[in-house]
């Protein structure tokens, strides 16, 4: 969407060169556009490689855009001027041209579509010739990933331009609305996209990080169960709204996940360590590697993640993302069940050593660093009070999920720092939340309550090989029949299990769109987290700013520099100048 740079940059070379013609000279140190489309399998891995081509200011893991936004995260760093992601934490200064990073993960999204859009023509010419009985795989492949980057699109901004391979051939890019399809048809598109790969990839791959059956599978559950509840927007979102049809699919493709080789990994704890990070609960991850294990100078780290290490506890740990007292507030059990009525009355946190009559779901232990306690286990390096950067902005919590342990060591240590985590896209437990979500809406009570307890059981035994110190302040217990007996009790108990289990995972936003409750989840969520004290420091006043506006806010605006660019061409989406 540059061409009138690129027509300025031509003419000012034909000046200078004072000729009618131009010099056609092959450049060197690059591979031509002719022989790298020539390529069907390079091309394919370049696809592939884009996964993981993102920085903190374009994360694709989307950690600003789900958590950020949600009751379950603060953004932390030295102050709520550090980067430029305070508006999404607020909602009432987002604007299209704040924060400006979105900018930038509209165009790299972008950039990985279009990546795809290659690797299809390229399939297409040279797929017989060079990849013989593979070609079809391969598509299905390329087209799985292109509906992952669309899917990431259309859930930010509800409306996008479709730029697909025959819009390249075309190079109509220019000439393609964000408008020519409906939320719904776009969402149907992408659903197209993985049908494809559900019907022509295989149940495993040879090589490991290739996307395969059931990772299309768990991800058309995921599509249809977007789609089930409404377009997104809160006046058509909701129960009232339930597609039952789409709730169908969901159980359909969840049932292959839940018959596949996949599975719960056996501690909840070892989800979150690079060691198990390929293991039967990873249904489709991006890959990420340390230097030793690729032989590169910094490895193929993931660099979304670089901001979100703890301060003081490595060496470049930066503060961000930082988990929300609500969220610890969840946490909390009475008899061994979630508090669900008065969990956020008082404010409470767990002290290492000082067990009260006030107990925590075992998860809280691997989702949230807290002082006093074993930073990621270990008992060497226990987060205190000075392990925040700015407690009275943004309190004393860190994250943990997205980090190794800090014996360990970073990939990449100055100025920043990264890590060898791969990203999960999808697990087994989400997809069976999924299953369990879908259940209820259509009256399987009892086979939802199975899943839900299946996942607590797993979190009873995540206590002794990782958190054994603060096994005297866990209690969880499993529902009871009379616990799931009606829709809206079973609804509410899948619904805190999806918080707890997936917590700082990068989703909570999206769920509560989904379930058409984000303003009022959210409000209420301003209005009391804006006054959390932590041993008599105060701190997330910034709150009092906030608010989240339904009919507006449930969508991103479009980067105006991407409105800029062609005038004319998009719709802002609605209630945004």
């Amino acid at each position: 969407m540059k061409t009138i740079y690129k027509v300025l940059a031509i003419s000012c070379l034909a000046a200078f060169m004072g000729c009618d013609k131009f010099i056609d000279v092959e450049p060197k140190g690059v591979i031509s556009e002719d022989l790298a489309m020539s390529q069907p399998e390079e091309m394919v891995t370049a696809a592939y490689a884009r996964l993981g081509d993102d920085w903190y200011t374009y994360p694709f893991n989307l950690w600003p855009y789900g958590d950020l936004t949600s009751d379950d995260a603060y953004k932390g760093g030295s102050g709520t001027t550090d980067t430029n992601y305070h508006s999404l934490e607020v909602w009432s200064t987002l604007t299209a041209s704040t924060p400006d990073h979105m900018d930038e993960l509209w165009y790299h999204l972008y950039c990985a579509v279009s990546r795809c859009n290659r690797a299809l023509v390229s399939i297409r010419e040279f797929g017989d010739e060079k990849l013989g009985d593979r070609k079809t795989v391969r598509e299905a492949e390329v087209r799985f990933l292109r509906a992952h980057f669309y899917f990431k699109l259309v859930q930010l901004w509800y409306q996008v331009p479709w730029v697909d391979e025959e819009v390249y051939e075309n190079h109509t890019e220019e000439q393609t609305p964000n408008n020519a399809f409906t939320h719904e048809e776009l969402m149907d598109k992408i659903v197209a996209d993985f049908k494809f790969a559900y019907d022509n990839l295989p149940e495993v791959q040879p090589e490991g990080g290739r996307a395969n059956r059931i990772a299309a599978a768990a991800y058309l559950a995921k599509c249809y169960l977007t789609m089930a509840w409404g377009d997104g927007y809160e006046a058509n979102t909701g129960v009232s709204h339930i597609n039952p049809q789409y709730m169908q699919q969901v159980l359909t493709y969840t049932k292959d996940v839940q018959n596949s080789r996949y599975g719960y990994l056996e501690d909840f704890g070892d989800i979150f360590l690079p060691e198990y990070k390929n293991s039967k609960e990873s249904i489709f991850a991006v890959q990420h590697s340390n230097y030793e294990d690729d032989n590169t100078r910094f490895g193929r780290a993931n660099w979304s993640n670089m901001l979100n290490g703890c301060w003081g506890m490595w060496s470049c740990g930066w503060d961000f993302h930082k988990p929300s007292q609500n969220l610890v507030n969840a946490f909390k059990t009475k008899d061994g069940l979630p508090m669900f009525e008065d969990y956020n009355e008082e404010t409470d946190y767990p002290v290492n050593g000082v067990p009260t009559a006030q107990k925590w779901d075992p998860r809280l232990f691997h989702t949230v660093g807290m002082p006093t306690f074993p930073y990621k286990y270990e008992v060497a390096y226990t987060m205190t009070t000075d392990n925040s950067r700015n407690p009275s902005t943004y309190g004393y919590y860190a994250s943990l999920k997205e980090v190794p342990q800090r014996s360990k060591g970073e990939s990449y240590d100055n100025p920043w720092q990264a890590f060898p985590m791969n990203d999960y896209v999808i697990r087994y437990t989400d997809v069976m939340l999924m299953r369990a979500e879908a259940l209820v809406e259509t009256g399987a009570l009892e086979e939802a309550r199975a899943i839900i307890n299946d996942i607590r059981q797993r979190a009873k035994n995540s206590v002794g090989k990782h958190i054994g110190y603060a096994a005297n302040q866990c209690d969880i217990s499993l529902y009871s029949a009379n616990d799931f007996s009606t829709q809206e009790k079973a609804r509410l108990r899948v619904r805190w299990e999806r918080r707890l289990e997936l917590a700082m995972e990068d989703g909570r936003f999206f769920d509560l769109r989904r379930w058409g409750i984000a303003s009022s989840t959210l409000n209420g969520f301003f209005e009391s987290e804006q006054n959390c004290v932590y041993e008599g420091q105060a701190y997330a006043a910034y709150y009092k700013d906030a608010h989240f506006t339904a009919g507006k806010n449930e969508y991103f605006p479009l980067p105006y520099i991407q409105m800029y660019y062609v005038p004319g061409l998009y719709t802002q989406n609605k209630n945004y100048n």
